[in-house]
């Protein structure tokens, strides 16, 4: 059963957020979506805005793009303010944004610590509270939170798993704190090497060709993609799953275990 909603996706200009933001258009709901279009720390994503607006135009759809930043609390109330005042609602929160560089904890400063944890956990915190009083005033809403495997610990990654594994956490509280007032909080891990996103790109020198070298893929065959994230997105914003709260959904490789994966065999 498709329901319309009103949809704030962060980080939806590019890569996955790029992704659940054509799919959700794709399905008739209302999605604000937004980004930075300056390049950030390790990424590629830059100046998503209108070559997404160009693409839903030649698809026929239609979603409100905005430029702000996740981890500024004045440009979240920007957003969440232009959304309410223009929909009267908001059904659901996407937090997708997400910086990523690599690094242990040895070469990684604090400035740049301090920065991605902003991004990928604050940022989360920043939305999440930003938008639960509309979602409690109107009787409910879904929250879902886009996860990494990297939040059990991974090597190099020091700042990024952190940050992720603080997602985690903060997603478990949040379903637990708000379950009475019917706010479903899911966390959806992609998964499966190969999804192409700015931080991916950055990671590999900015060759796409380099991508998903020696993943394991996914049960369907192949590298997991943005919109088979998308379209769990999708379903946990959906009435089909109204009673589904606090979950860990893996889209891939079991990457929210934390590894390994088994490589696929040779041919």
């Amino acid at each position: 059963m498709n329901v319309s909603r009103v949809v704030i996706v962060t980080g939806g200009t590019f890569g996955i957020g790029r992704a659940i933001t054509l799919r959700l258009a794709e399905l008739g709901h209302t999605v604000v979506a937004f980004g930075l279009e300056a390049p950030q720390v390790s990424s590629t994503a830059a100046a998503g805005i209108a070559e997404l607006a160009a693409e839903l135009k030649k698809r026929g759809l239609h979603a409100h793009l905005m430029e702000a930043d996740v981890s500024s609390a004045v440009d979240v109330a920007r957003v969440v303010d232009a959304t309410f005042a223009r929909h009267g609602r908001i059904h659901a929160l996407v937090n997708n944004a997400a910086i990523g560089p690599l690094g242990t904890v040895l070469d990684t400063d604090e400035a740049l610590f301090d920065r991605i944890l902003a991004v990928n956990l604050k940022g989360a915190y920043l939305c999440s509270r930003a938008v639960l009083p509309h979602m409690i005033a109107a009787g409910g809403g879904a929250i879902i939170n886009i996860g990494s495997g990297a939040g059990w610990g991974k090597s190099n990654m020091a700042a990024y798993s952190a940050s992720k594994g603080g997602l985690f956490a903060l997603g478990a509280a949040m379903a637990y704190d708000f379950l009475h007032q019917r706010i479903r909080v899911n966390t959806v891990v992609p998964g499966g090497g190969g999804i192409v996103t700015g931080m991916s790109v950055g990671r590999v020198g900015g060759d796409i060709a380099r991508l998903g070298q020696g993943a394991p893929g996914t049960a369907a065959g192949r590298a997991a993609t943005g919109e088979d994230v998308a379209n769990v997105v999708a379903f946990l914003i959906s009435p089909e799953a109204e009673a589904i709260s606090g979950t860990i959904i893996d889209v891939g490789c079991f990457a929210h275990q934390g590894g390994p994966v088994p490589a696929k065999p040779a041919p």
